[in-house]
């Protein structure tokens, strides 16, 4: 499977936790529109299958594009790659921007997934992460949404924010559900150190969420959700029957996907490639016909490290036979990762079924050290 990303690096404003990279001065925004279509056509040859099965518009904030914009950048696509006809097509958006002229527009340019940033619907909380959006937008956007045809949305949600107990979260998944919203993205509040909040709590103003708490938060977020007919598919998505992400999904499977814009990574299932994370930079190289980018082979190593790092973050695990397969890696047979996998499963972190390792909900609350532990 193929996939195109497409990173759109503007915001109108800062939000505290986020370190992606954007930039709240959208005086190059024509200009970086011209550079990705000119990076599209440079790299039609990049990906291994030109068919693509979904093309995702990140960010930054993507709902800032105009609908001249977003149409150019979809017809360069069109013209370089074959979109097969069912193609997910996936756009970012701040719930202040979706009025519901923006709404028809992003149909009629051929979006049909929409990834909303609600992260609240508590007013406090968007207030202090100084989110753009207020809460009754988030709800009068989806609503709006759905009345045009917008039947799959992913809304963002944010969990461990600093309280004196859970009824904030649970009153967020009681209305999220009550929207009646296909698939749910729950993300842990992180304070990463270049963001302001992670200069906050450099200068003591703030302190993270205790992990019991964070932890706490967690279960009733996925057993809340898992009651209520969402499957856990991966660590941090929650999707009805036939939702789930299919872009994601493909990263989580080590799918090939070309990405494209500043900061924009890539996977041909040989090597990354990584973009120049400064929009200038970027736009300059690519009025000269030059992709600014580093690219990193990757070792047998990278590639089984990589592989158990996604896949045991899914409900599909990881795959002994894939690994023996496409990297002659056999996991059951290399005695200290075998070791480890047994003590983890008596511990009752994972288990076994059918030549597939799959976390258990305990295990999910330790992915990354799991699969950290298991690298070769």
């Amino acid at each position: 499977m193929s996939a195109i990303y497409v990173h759109i690096p503007f915001c109108k404003q800062a939000c505290y936790y986020c370190d992606f990279h954007f930039s709240t001065n959208n005086s190059l925004q024509e200009a970086m529109v011209n550079a990705i279509c000119k990076e599209i056509s440079l790299q039609k040859n990049y990906l291994p299958n030109n068919t693509l099965q979904t093309i995702y518009f990140g960010g930054g904030t993507p709902s800032l594009l105009t609908q001249v914009e977003l149409a150019m950048t979809l017809d360069t696509i069109a013209k370089n790659f074959d979109i097969a006809s069912d193609a997910e097509i996936t756009l970012e958006a701040n719930p202040d921007d979706l009025h519901l002229r923006k709404l028809e527009e992003l149909k009629q340019v051929g979006v049909n997934r929409l990834s909303i940033g609600v992260q609240s619907f508590h007013e406090p909380h968007l207030k202090w992460a100084n989110r753009a959006h207020h809460a009754q937008e988030a709800e009068t956007c989806i609503k709006k949404a759905q009345d045009i045809g917008f039947d799959n949305i992913t809304i963002d949600l944010m969990y461990a924010f600093p309280a004196e107990n859970h009824q904030i979260l649970e009153g967020d998944l009681e209305k999220a559900i009550a929207m009646n919203v296909p698939h749910i993205s729950a993300y842990c509040l992180t304070i990463e150190p270049k963001t302001i909040f992670g200069n906050w709590q450099k200068k003591g103003k703030i302190k993270p969420v205790e992990e019991e708490f964070a932890a706490q938060q967690f279960e009733i977020l996925a057993q809340t959700l898992v009651k209520n007919g969402f499957e856990h598919y991966e660590i941090s998505n929650f999707a009805k029957p036939a939702y789930y992400s299919r872009h994601n999904t493909n990263y989580w499977k080590k799918g090939n996907y070309l990405g494209i814009g500043a900061s924009a990574h890539s996977y041909n299932g040989h090597s990354r490639q990584y973009n120049i994370s400064n929009n200038s930079l970027y736009i300059k190289a690519l009025n000269q016909d030059n992709i600014p980018f580093e690219i990193e082979e990757l070792t047998w190593e990278n590639h089984i490290n990589e592989y158990l790092m996604v896949s045991l973050r899914t409900m599909w695990g990881c795959d002994v036979q894939f690994l023996k397969e496409k990297y002659k890696y056999d996991i059951l047979e290399d005695k200290k990762n075998y070791q480890k996998i047994i003590e983890y499963q008596q511990l009752g972190l994972l288990g076994i079924q059918e030549h597939t390792i799959i976390l258990t909900f305990k295990g999910k609350l330790l992915a990354d050290e799991i699969s950290g532990n298991l690298f070769v």
